[in-house]
């Protein structure tokens, strides 16, 4: 079987994704929005998060035309088709964010008039409809990025260092992602903060209540930053996983005959993959089950579907007359270990984070007792996760080295293994989104349905479906740190293989190595400073957003009463946000970029070593804040659904403490980390040849 194949097969199934897109959006756009006031907030939320993505994408311009001018000054490689593609990758990224956030925008009126009409069984497939707009707009954008990327650099030029140069593609997406991810994170936990804390703790009114300034700000954020935030998260993890295998096989094997297949194998997995997400699309829909499993059909098709594609067309494309391969079903076993790693820690999540399992009952059961023992119970739970999902990463990542061993007769053939198994994780990316981004969508429309005062059974089916959407947002999230952290160390190796070819020597990391010791315990340290620059980020910009809700409530006459015809100030709470945002994104996520490159020109070694700290510590933190955020979220609202007291209890308001604490937990510094480990690597990467 001709292996180049593949690569069209891509570049179709890349623009069936799309075509996908545009048909779920057009089914989004002819449903009714509701009435006028459900109208006319929607518009308010949409014109919020188009002004800050705008605001956001024009900051973060400024930071890719320098990254991009200084790889044409240090890389000699590929002027100018290194920077050209890094620009095109971080266009690409942002373009996903961007369609999947205006269409969000249109679904939440639209979902909660679906609610109005027919309940949770007419709102849910409408949510999901919107999210699946973002899922195939970020799954086919990578796909058919990434497939132009080889077809334009190595089929069309052929240029000598093509590999390097389709590697700066994953760095645009990553460039965008880390901004997005960061800025979209700050903006909404600073609205959310401030409208929990004032908005139900002090004044005692409903969450989401019209009378809030910060709750229309707070349904932008859920855009800007658990739509646009995380469809350009996934978009450079997808890219990442699938540029990982292909750049090791570009210096690992070259000169081998099955070095072509090798190439193209990753845009196989994702092409089977994609075709699974398509068809398993059309089974979510409510039955007589839970909306849970739901979801979940959709998921299990798309893994069962990728499964068996993979196990049929495996053999074929490493045939008997290639030589250098053993067994081609070792990659096979390399693919299904990458699902299975990608379910495990998702479902760990789920125990984690979902109110129908016993973990967040009993963190809210530690409500009774005040703020204090539901923080310490929210954060224990959230360490005893991150040690299950260790486990089940460094399980898998020996199995996918078994994997990939058995297949190929070379000696670094594991290390592939490795990287096959990430594309595993997120072969099913366009699912995996789908289900995901439907979270955000479901949240605004328990919004509007409050804020327009419809029916309370509305508010009950919106919350059902927001509730759901919590769990299969930590869900995504541990999808999304475990394919970082195997393609972080798939990079890795690929990044050591890259300095040995460019001359120089990265060998077996020696912690008794000063340089490496050094390199490690600074690679270690980095999470936690990024970690504590991102919360702190969140809660100065919460604390100017706190002091205008109570600001507005006591100057504003009538509002806090409810008196007719008085409404809060919410443009002014929607810039207190965004221009905190953008003014506390850039440092953190500056940071991530240079670190390795200052490491880098010092000492190569020393760089080795911040790669491994930062990778081990990093995948830690990411899925203890990412579950412990989810399970403080849960808790607060198990409890607002009645339990130990209900809402405006005692037990209640520390649960939303709890939830407080939990916000920048679980979206701003614990999903920004699965970036950061990346772009640390994927910029030492990328840079290798200029440090020797």
């Amino acid at each position: 079987m001709d292996p180049i194949i593949w690569l069209w097969l891509a570049l179709a199934g890349g623009v069936l994704a799309l075509a996908l897109a545009v048909f779920y959006g057009r089914q989004v756009a002819e449903a009714s929005p509701g009435n006028e006031r459900m109208r006319e907030l929607m518009g308010a939320i949409r014109e919020g998060a188009m002004t800050f993505i705008k605001r956001e994408y024009t900051a973060v311009a400024v930071f890719v035309v320098i990254l991009a001018i200084l790889i044409l000054i240090f890389l000699d490689w590929g002027r100018p088709w290194g920077a050209v593609a890094y620009v095109f990758g971080a266009a690409l990224s942002a373009l996903a964010g961007f369609i999947g956030m205006r269409t969000a925008t249109a679904a939440n009126a639209r979902t909660a008039e679906a609610a109005r009409e027919g309940g949770v069984t007419k709102a849910l497939p409408l949510a999901f409809r919107g999210g699946a707009v973002m899922g195939f707009t970020v799954a086919g954008l990578g796909l058919l990025g990434l497939a132009l990327g080889y077809l334009f650099f190595e089929e069309i030029l052929g240029d000598d260092n093509s590999f390097q140069i389709i590697t700066a593609i994953g760095l645009g997406g990553s460039s965008i992602a880390l901004f997005s991810r960061v800025g979209g994170g700050i903006y909404t936990k600073a609205a959310d903060i401030g409208a929990d804390l004032v908005g139900k703790v002090e004044a005692g009114i409903p969450e989401d209540d019209p009378r809030n300034p910060a709750v229309i700000a707070d349904n932008v954020g859920d855009n800007v930053g658990d739509v646009a935030g995380m469809g350009a998260d996934l978009f450079e993890s997808y890219v990442g996983s699938l540029i990982a295998p292909i750049a090791f096989a570009a210096f690992a094997f070259s000169g081998f005959d099955f070095q072509d297949e090798a190439f193209f194998y990753p845009l196989m997995i994702a092409t089977l993959g994609m075709g699974g997400s398509i068809i398993g699309s059309f089974f979510v829909k409510p039955g007589e089950g839970s909306l849970a499993a739901a979801l979940h059909k959709g998921t299990w098709v798309a893994m069962s579907i990728t499964i068996v594609g993979v196990a049929i067309f495996t053999p074929i494309l490493f045939g008997s007359d290639v030589d250098g391969v053993d067994n081609a079903w070792g990659l096979v076993l390399a693919v299904v270990v990458g699902l299975v790693i990608g379910w495990l820690i998702g479902q760990i999540s789920e125990w984690f984070t979902s109110d129908h399992f016993r973990i967040v009952k009993e963190v809210a059961r530690q409500a009774q007792t005040g703020p204090a023992t539901v923080a310490l119970s929210g954060i224990s739970e959230g360490m005893r996760s991150a040690a299950f999902s260790v486990v089940v990463a460094a399980l898998g990542m020996a199995g996918a080295y078994w994997g990939g061993d058995l297949a190929f007769d070379h000696e670094l053939a594991g290390i592939y293994g490795i990287a096959i198994a990430a594309i595993g994780v997120l072969s099913t990316l366009g699912i995996t989104v789908s289900v995901d981004a439907y979270g955000p969508i479901a949240d605004n429309a328990g919004g509007i349905a409050e804020m327009a005062h419809l029916p309370p059974e509305v508010r009950e089916a919106t919350d059902a479906l927001d509730s759901l959407g919590n769990t299969t947002a930590a869900v995504a999230k541990g999808f999304a740190i475990a394919s970082a952290a195997i393609t972080a160390l798939a990079l890795f190796f690929t990044f050591r293989q890259a300095v040995v070819d460019a001359g120089g020597e990265l060998p077996v990391l020696d912690i008794l190595d000063i340089h490496v010791t050094v390199g490690l315990f600074i690679g270690a340290m980095f999470p936690f400073l990024f970690a504590a620059l991102t919360i702190q980020a969140v809660g100065r910009a919460a604390n100017r957003m706190i002091e205008e809700v109570r600001r507005q409530f006591r100057e504003i006459p009538g509002l806090l009463q409810g008196e007719k015809d008085v409404r809060p100030d919410s443009a002014r709470a929607v810039d207190i946000s965004t221009a905190a945002a953008l003014r506390e994104m850039m440092i953190p996520g500056a940071l991530a970029v240079a670190l390795p490159l200052v490491v880098g020109f010092i000492s190569v070694r020393a760089l080795g070593g911040v790669l491994a700290g930062a990778l081990l510590t990093g995948f830690l933190l990411a899925i203890f804040m990412a579950n412990a955020g989810g399970a403080w979220d849960n808790a607060k609202k198990f409890i607002e659904s009645g339990a130990f007291g209900g809402k405006g209890s005692d037990s209640h308001k520390a649960a939303v403490v709890g939830d407080t604490i939990g916000d920048p937990f679980k979206d701003t510094s614990g999903p920004a980390m699965n970036i950061v480990i990346k772009v640390m690597t994927i910029v030492s990467l990328i840079f290798a040849s200029a440090f020797v």
